[in-house]
């Protein structure tokens, strides 16, 4: 059951985002704010394929108990998901500058300095992706300044949003914090409580709502005017 459950909801969630990405930019009339969310939406979905269909194809020809034989090509895709994840991040930071027109040099270095430092982190060799018992120690110091990423673009979102009175994007930073309530416990006990890992659940469908957000916004102002 579990594998028919979440092949089928990992399928659901890489099409839509996937789809909605592309849409998104159909709609996005040449605006850069636009451009920008469908692009990171199709870069979501196929960072995260890296790491899904592995493990799709591991549930379905090993089982579950059997993942660990499977722990080369998983952890190649965590690599994958790791960095695209960062990225997609620095992509939303572009959407809040083109939506709000806001530049600060000094913000900007600071974040292209933590997406740096994380994707650095993620390629040091003592993370030991391809090992089924890598270190918990590195999986904490590289989400260390993703975490720190992740809490200033809440701050941006969260300000701007409610500086600028805009209703579509304005619970974007809840959303964004979401995320990573439900992605740090993972990272901290999944190893110990397997359990813990269902919280990846409740972090893709805050993804699926970013996603949607964004398709939203760029299909309200594609929409003629009456």
């Amino acid at each position: 059951m579990q594998v028919i459950m979440e092949s089928g909801f990992d399928v659901v969630y890489l099409v839509l985002v996937i789809t909605l990405g592309f849409l998104t930019i159909r709609l996005a009339r040449g605006k850069k704010q636009f451009l920008y969310f469908g692009g990171a939406a199709i870069l979501l979905g196929a960072g995260d394929a890296f790491h899904l269909i592995p493990r799709m194809w591991a549930l379905i020809t090993a089982g579950v108990t059997n993942l660990p034989q499977q722990a080369a090509a998983l952890g190649v895709g965590k690599l994958v998901t790791s960095i695209t994840m960062t990225v997609f991040y620095l992509i939303l930071y572009h959407v809040l500058k083109e939506r709000y027109q806001f530049n600060n040099k000094r913000v900007s270095r600071v974040i292209y300095l933590l997406a740096a430092a994380r994707i650095a982190l993620c390629l040091f060799p003592q993370n030991e992706w391809l090992s089924p018992d890598a270190p918990l120690s590195f999986g904490i110091y590289r989400n260390i300044p993703f975490v720190i990423l992740g809490v200033l673009i809440i701050a941006l979102f969260y300000a701007q949003a409610k500086l600028h009175k805009d209703r579509p994007f304005r619970f974007m930073w809840l959303v964004i914090t979401l995320s990573f309530a439900f992605y740090i416990p993972v990272v901290l006990f999944a190893d110990s409580m397997p359990m813990i890992g269902m919280l990846m659940i409740p972090k893709t469908i805050a993804y699926i709502w970013i996603v949607v957000m964004g398709f939203r916004a760029a299909r309200k102002q594609a929409a003629p005017v009456a």
